[in-house]
């Protein structure tokens, strides 16, 4: 297929690289021209603006990093409504929040364009070797076309139906639920180590009983290493997280009180210097707050 994509961050890298493996035509567009010099140099071609990268393609994906990112992609001059053709789609893949999707969706329709929202699940490792969990929403038809390019980036696919803001409220919720769980490990195990147990059995002790899964796997092993630079989600890209399932809860008008627990361990890492490092690092704050850290 014919392919655009818009940003090439850590996701987006491996992302457009499947992309190239499977034998798509690929326009690429960073406003940091340095990020594309991988991608070209494998077969990409170089856009100068949003809306070059829409030439004469089936699908334009973008991999932005936040709201403002998305919005200034679509509206500013050479963007990708100015740029886009009826019969291109628009399938926005980075983490949104619903207000922002909305306006998309109001943006696209008004100018008789398709769009397609499909947030994704999983770690700049998991990009690069196409293994994604990909939850697209938006028009059928439009989906069953963005289908191969779906299958070449994600190892699983979870279509939720013809609402883009349905596939956005799948991610946040997702996200908050994780955020939430890494929080709640920090907690738990400062008090085993606070009570003079060994963390690194009780880790052993969830995955091997109820908590059984990756993420409990992953992040226990991050918290009881304080391997803090594991290349993964940061703690800004995770303040960003729980903003963004803030400003849900605040548009279906109902609590989510976990989700300021979250934010604010999150908060109080990044005012200490740590917002480059893992999401995880929340736990570090936990134990300092036990007394068991400086």
């Amino acid at each position: 297929m014919n392919v655009g994509f818009i940003g090439l961050g850590r996701m987006g890298q491996g992302m457009a690289g499947c992309l190239l493996d499977d034998g798509h035509d690929l326009l690429i567009y960073n406003p940091t021209q340095q990020k594309a010099i991988d991608l070209v140099s494998r077969g990409a071609i170089a856009a100068l603006t949003p809306a070059a990268a829409t030439s004469d393609r089936d699908v334009v994906i973008t991999m932005l990093p936040n709201d403002s990112a998305l919005a200034a992609v679509l509206d500013s001059e050479g963007g990708l409504i100015e740029g886009m053709s009826t019969e291109c789609i628009h399938m926005a893949m980075g983490t949104h929040g619903v207000q922002a999707i909305k306006q998309a969706c109001e943006q696209h329709n008004h100018a008789r364009q398709t769009f397609v929202a499909c947030p994704v699940l999983g770690r700049p490792d998991l990009a690069a070797n196409g293994l994604l969990t990909l939850v697209p929403g938006g028009p059928i038809q439009a989906v069953d076309i963005v289908r191969p390019l779906l299958e070449c980036m994600g190892q699983r696919i979870i279509p939720v139906g013809g609402s883009p803001q349905a596939a956005t409220a799948m991610k946040i919720a997702n996200n908050f639920v994780l955020g939430c769980a890494i929080e709640a490990m920090g907690e738990a195990f400062s008090l085993v180590e606070k009570l003079g147990a060994n963390p690194e059995q009780f880790h052993d002790v969830l995955v091997n009983g109820l908590f059984g899964a990756p993420a409990y796997e992953v992040y226990g092993k991050l918290i009881t290493t304080g391997a803090w630079e594991s290349g993964g989600a940061t703690a800004v890209i995770g303040l960003k997280d729980a903003a963004l399932a803030i400003e849900a809860a605040e548009t279906a008008e109902m609590p989510l009180p976990s989700a300021f627990i979250w934010r604010d361990y999150l908060a109080r890492a990044i005012k200490r210097g740590e917002g480059h490092l893992d999401w995880a690092v929340m736990a570090k704050e936990q134990a300092r707050a036990a007394g068991l850290q400086d």
